[in-house]
């Protein structure tokens, strides 16, 4: 589907098909795609947000750390682990300490992939947050922040 196509049904699509443009907007690896999915970034439906986030990963669009770092504390949590995850794969070290925050999350899937995200990022700050996520109760995590630690030769 064209870029035209895509970016017209992110804008006005059901929610299916606004969640469904943002994630083929980022694997047309086109430029312009970017300010629609920033613009997506808040759309109402989760999905479209979470999607949204990923795709401008995928594109490398390091100008949306800005409109992504407050994804990490959307109410979704499916969100939160998406912005955690475009985050590292951004290298987006402005985010380092709302990531360290982000450790805290209620949800484990999010707090592995803040821990995964803080290793692509790396800096003292980020190893010594993996460092205490290394005894987070949950054995998910603390193994993602003890794989995260070998970034740093730790």
């Amino acid at each position: 589907m064209s870029f035209e196509r895509l970016a017209a049904m992110l804008k006005s699509g059901s929610g299916i098909q606004r969640a469904q443009s943002a994630q083929d907007l980022g694997k047309l690896k086109d430029g312009r795609a970017i300010l629609p999915l920033m613009t997506a970034l808040r759309d109402e439906s989760s999905a479209v947000r979470n999607n949204a986030a990923f795709a401008l990963a995928e594109l490398g669009a390091s100008e949306a750390v800005p409109a992504i770092i407050p994804l990490l504390r959307d109410p979704e949590e499916w969100v939160r682990k998406s912005a955690a995850k475009s985050l590292g794969l951004l290298r987006a070290g402005s985010a380092v300490e709302d990531l360290i925050s982000a450790l805290g999350d209620s949800s484990y899937m999010v707090r592995k992939n803040v821990a995964r995200s803080l290793g692509q990022i790396g800096g003292d700050a980020a190893r010594k947050a993996l460092e205490h996520a290394a005894s987070d109760p949950d054995r998910i995590v603390a193994h993602a922040a003890k794989e995260a630690l070998k970034k740093f030769g730790g």
